[in-house]
């Protein structure tokens, strides 16, 4: 070849390699995971267990991010919580939901994803240009298999009870913590909702021996306890000592349970019986701080009750305070 032959050479691949984008040069590090080039992967943080199942919940944080821009035009890291996404209904990008399905529980990773594999030749105006790859990175925070949960629902109660009661607990053990998260995010309707699936799941079983019956119970007493505090939460005390009841039919010696129905009959104003049912909780847990400062409370609220109750029957009984019990 001739000097000037190279020189173009050279000069062909300078040009090249300065007509690489941020993403030509990000996808050269990364995993081509369908073969076909529409979804890269590249994982910044490792994480472990099984991969996400089909029809699974995930609990996520996700960033997307155009070419050439490092604010992301969707993000979900400024919220206070991870949000759960159920594959399948909400995530709408087929390029992140099968990226999710490669993932591990606390995983890192981001992914490149070319047009037909997230917004189209159109793209989605005024936000994605027309025929744009986009990049997402996304933080997976918790794995739950919801689509066993899809399963029971769509069964009879007596096609439930023929499966083993195993699968039964474990279902009712993903909608208890979807049910735990809404709590902790004041999606107290929410939390409600999945709470009252779980125990229809529970309700609908028929127990067959002594072992089933107690496991059955076991699962039954945190959700009524969990249900008892939304109400709680939710303002509806009937309704929290309904499920506080429920809970020591259970188990009478619960003291959670105890104190929520004293809970309840407080907000109900029956001291009285608030009280009882902290004395009946203290007995068993008599350092318990929660405990001890609502029966203070309750206390005092009862000593007020009493004091009104003696200052309306001395205005309406004169000399009722006088009466000497031995005459």
């Amino acid at each position: 070849m001739s000097i000037n032959g190279l020189r173009k050479s050279s000069q062909q691949q300078v040009d090249g390699a300065r007509s690489r984008t941020p993403f030509d040069l990000l996808q050269e590090h990364m995993e081509d995971i369908l073969g076909t080039g529409g979804v890269l992967k590249e994982v910044v943080h490792p994480g472990d267990g099984p991969l996400v199942p089909t029809n699974a919940s995930v609990l996520m944080h996700y960033s997307g991010f155009l070419e050439y821009s490092d604010l992301p035009f969707e993000t979900t890291t400024r919220s206070k919580h991870a949000q759960f996404f159920k594959l399948g209904r909400d995530v709408t990008l087929i390029g992140m939901e099968l990226g999710l399905l490669t993932m591990r529980k606390g995983e890192f990773s981001r992914f490149l994803l070319q047009p037909h594999y997230a917004y189209g030749d159109l793209g989605c105006p005024p936000f994605i240009p027309a025929a744009s790859r986009v990049l997402f990175e996304i933080q997976l925070v918790e794995i739950l298999d919801s689509g066993l949960v899809d399963q029971f629902f769509q069964m009879t109660a007596e096609e439930q009870n023929e499966v083993p009661l195993s699968k039964l607990l474990e279902a009712v053990k993903t909608l208890r913590t979807l049910a735990n998260r809404c709590f902790k995010q004041n999606r107290y309707d929410k939390a409600k909702e999945h709470y009252k699936k779980a125990l229809e799941l529970l309700d609908n079983r028929v127990m067959h021996n002594d072992v089933e019956h107690q496991e059955v119970q076991a699962a039954l007493l945190p959700l009524f306890l969990n249900l008892s505090f939304t109400a709680l939460r939710l303002e509806n005390p009937q309704k929290a000592l309904k499920y506080a009841k429920s809970a020591l039919d259970v188990d009478s010696t619960s003291t959670k349970a105890l104190y929520r129905c004293a809970q309840a009959y407080a907000e109900l104003r029956d001291f009285e019986s608030a009280h009882c049912c902290l004395i009946k909780a203290q007995a068993k847990r008599p350092f318990d701080e929660d405990l001890n400062n609502l029966l203070k409370r309750v206390t005092l609220c009862c000593k007020d009750n009493l004091d009104k109750e003696k200052d309306f029957c001395a205005k309406m009984f004169p000399g009722f305070q006088n009466n000497d019990p031995n005459k």
